[in-house]
């Protein structure tokens, strides 16, 4: 029941590939990573209106989240490194990427990421929190 047609809505998802080291001017690396995402692609899924009950026993009282997402098994599976369109749409090019400035940043960034991952039978449940970026 969780994932009938008509309670879902659209979301968009940009699922985790690759992480490339950061390098100085000198070439040498200095421990971070460049988390790289795949294009975003368009979900449909049972998106909470906030946080309850429920699903703060669903996945653990110290784990903090805003929202629920669920998904039928039929879904793109995607993991906790995934970032996600949820309250606007991403602006893309004729790629399919994120659409860029003039300054080489994303116009529209993402404004939720996966906080944990819950697997069933029949279904998938995310937490997502909202997040801000610029």
């Amino acid at each position: 029941m969780r994932c009938m047609a008509r309670n879902k809505v659209a979301f968009w998802v940009a699922p985790y590939v690759d992480k490339k080291p950061i390098l100085d001017e000198y070439g040498n690396w200095g421990g971070e990573y460049d988390i790289i995402h795949g294009n975003p692609v368009r979900v449909y899924g049972n998106i909470s209106a906030a946080k309850g009950e429920t699903q703060t026993r669903q996945f653990g009282e110290a784990e903090g989240y805003d929202k629920v997402l669920v998904l039928d098994n039929a879904a793109p599976a995607f993991d906790e490194y995934a970032i996600l369109w949820v309250d606007r749409a991403p602006e893309l090019d004729a790629d399919g990427a994120l659409a860029l400035d003039e300054r080489g940043e994303v116009k529209t960034p993402h404004d939720y990421t996966v906080r944990k991952v819950a697997r069933s039978l029949n279904s998938v449940s995310y937490a997502i929190s909202k997040v801000n970026v610029r």
